[in-house]
């Protein structure tokens, strides 16, 4: 199981990114993926989770109206797509998958490497 999360960079406050996450050794539709974030100095903390098959999206409060996830079963590959950036939300940002849904990284079992967003002007 290889999960592997890209798509970081460096944007301007207010702006938008597009992560992605893919995975290798088994499908989306039998695990939840989750996105987690840990910034310099901070625990890890969970930003959003799909369920299997997609039906269902889970947010962090600091996620909700502005990331959204989605998925392609066909391709494996997850879309977190983050709106209205802030200066807050710079961290590596990592996906990881689990049997049950949840913003909990203790409950995602397979983690890939992180990919580094810096919102910043």
């Amino acid at each position: 199981v290889q999960l592997q999360a890209s798509g970081g960079g460096l944007v301007q406050p207010g702006g938008s990114l597009r992560l992605s996450c893919a995975a290798s050794g088994f499908g989306f539709d039998a695990y939840a993926i989750g996105w987690f974030r840990q910034a310099p100095g901070k625990e890890r903390e969970g930003v959003a989770c799909i369920s299997p098959r997609g039906g269902i999206t889970l947010y962090a409060d600091s996620a909700k109206g502005r990331f959204t996830i989605s998925g392609d079963d066909v391709k494996n590959v997850m879309f977190p797509q983050m709106n209205g950036l802030k200066p807050e939300d710079t961290a590596v940002y990592f996906c990881a998958a689990g049997r049950l849904q949840s913003l909990s990284a203790s409950l995602h079992n397979f983690w890939g490497r992180g990919t580094l967003v810096t919102v910043s002007s």
